[in-house]
């Protein structure tokens, strides 16, 4: 299957994001690395993807600046894969993923893996847009401004 055109040179934020990490490989492996995952292995088990795609992925991830690789901490001969400062402030993306999908994808009632704060144990508060003041935004409320 032949590469998609890079957009990396496109005025657009939301295209050259998804450009890095719009696959739905990419986003599991971020997601794995925010709950401890670090070695080759552990993503694979945890996935459940093809040696070949894992690779790839973790390349790209590694290229693009979201992941490095370092010694794996045990002293052994492997190496780990740790989000970078730019991998970490892709927490709310994830986050906000999340929130979508308890929203939409689950009946309600029907058990799903819950995200909390590590020390009151309480979930996450739901996140959304804000304007200066603080009121939450709606859509309509923001506009994209494009190059002209």
């Amino acid at each position: 299957m032949p590469r998609r055109k890079s957009s990396s040179d496109d005025p657009c934020p939301v295209a050259r994001s998804v450009d890095v990490i719009g696959d739905r490989w990419s986003l599991l492996i971020v997601r794995d690395a925010f709950d401890g995952v670090r070695r080759f292995g552990d993503f694979q088990r945890s996935l459940g993807v093809a040696r070949n795609i894992l690779s790839d992925r973790l390349h790209q991830l590694v290229e693009a600046g979201i992941l490095a690789t370092r010694p794996a901490s045990d002293g052994t001969a492997y190496k780990e894969y740790v989000l970078t400062e730019q991998g970490e402030r892709l927490f709310p993306v994830v986050v906000a993923l999340r929130q979508w999908g308890e929203h939409h994808l689950f009946a309600q009632g029907e058990p799903h893996s819950r995200l909390v704060d590590r020390k009151t144990g309480k979930p996450i508060p739901f996140m959304a847009p804000r304007a200066d003041n603080g009121d939450e935004l709606a859509p309509g409320e923001a506009e994209v401004r494009k190059l002209t």
